[in-house]
């Protein structure tokens, strides 16, 4: 039965399904990578219809036609014009000039809701749109995106850091509620941080793993995405748990030849990986000595290690793991006997 079609006498209503009920909001989509489609799907699930998105690659064809099927791919100002709500999914750079071309095309129109989905802009990246009349939101996912259907779950409890003028903080709720996520405010001065603090956990986490799979290939591992996972796994989880609390590893125990033979042999197999080693080493250790967990008298040899490592000659001439106390530890973290055991300590 149609929405618009009441049910006949004596007829019980059916319950209405989200495609059926009346729409409060057209969407449109300027930019259709990974993200603004995925979101405006999320919004006709809650009684949103999205009638346009631009984009001109295949990618963002075939996107737009998996996820808004029947939804025409015209230019950016024509999805404004058809659009209350407008997506401004595209690259950080990019959006300045998009925004101010838009403005000055006359393409925005009062009362319109520009959303855009950048982490490193608040609101003011609005302020040309906001000047013809828009109504400005920053809502950025804090969520990492393929671009599929499988994106709409990951969205279920999703953060957003949401930036807004007052006036429009209950619209901006109201949106991401909608699309499943949790609203998190953050003040327009602090959107920079907050994204290099997700591009710190997030993007850097993934060069880790894959920098960690292939060492683990070189090393002869068969399925080292299998060894990883539960490894990984459980360390976000500790991590999230128990914060400092939770390191693990020759670094945390002080095991200077461990972290020399590591640097050896990444020096060897795998040089362009020896930077980052060292600098995640140097913040691990001091992490480590702030909260307790590394003892002062193994920091100096561990230091030395790696300011060794860092100028090329190994430190402590490359002592293998075998001639310090790095040797009586068990799998990646370890037991040695001066420092935190895997099982974690701290809070729960």
């Amino acid at each position: 039965m149609n929405a618009q079609q009441p049910p006949s006498d004596g007829a019980a209503a059916a319950p209405a399904r989200a495609e059926d009920r009346p729409a409060r909001l057209s969407v449109g989509v300027v930019g259709a990578g990974r993200v603004g489609p995925v979101l405006a799907a999320a919004l006709r699930l809650a009684g949103h219809r999205p009638v346009a998105a631009s984009g001109v690659s295949d990618a963002s064809r075939r996107r737009v036609a998996e996820l808004l099927p029947d939804i025409p791919l015209v230019s950016p100002d024509e999805v404004l014009a058809r659009a209350d709500l407008v997506l401004l999914t595209v690259p950080d750079d990019a959006l300045p000039d998009l925004v101010a071309g838009l403005a000055r095309t006359g393409a925005v129109r009062p009362g319109q809701l520009l959303v855009h989905t950048s982490g490193r802009f608040g609101a003011r990246v609005l302020d040309p749109a906001l000047r013809a009349g828009a109504l400005p939101l920053a809502l950025h996912p804090a969520m990492t995106f393929t671009g599929t259907a499988v994106d709409i779950q990951r969205l279920a409890g999703c953060s957003f850091g949401v930036t807004a003028p007052e006036e429009l903080r209950l619209a901006a709720q109201a949106l991401v509620i909608e699309m499943g996520g949790e609203p998190e405010w953050v003040a327009e001065e602090k959107r920079p941080l907050y994204h290099a603090a997700l591009a710190l956990g997030a993007n850097h986490l993934v060069t880790l793993v894959n920098q960690a799979m292939d060492l683990l290939r070189v090393s002869g591992v068969q399925a080292p995405d299998r060894m990883l996972g539960p490894l990984l796994g459980a360390a976000l989880d500790n991590a999230l748990r128990s914060g400092d609390a939770a390191l693990t590893g020759p670094v945390a125990r002080g095991d200077a030849g461990t972290v020399a033979a590591h640097v050896t042999e990444l020096r060897e197999h795998a040089p362009q990986t020896v930077a980052g080693y060292l600098a995640m080493a140097r913040a691990t250790a001091d992490r480590a000595l702030a909260g307790g967990l590394l003892k002062p008298e193994l920091a100096e040899d561990l230091l030395d290690v790696l300011a060794g490592g860092a100028s090329g000659d190994g430190g402590r001439d490359g002592r293998r793991a075998d001639e310090g106390n790095g040797g009586e530890g068990n799998g990646p973290g370890g037991t040695g006997p001066d420092g935190p055991r895997d099982e974690g300590e701290g809070p729960a």
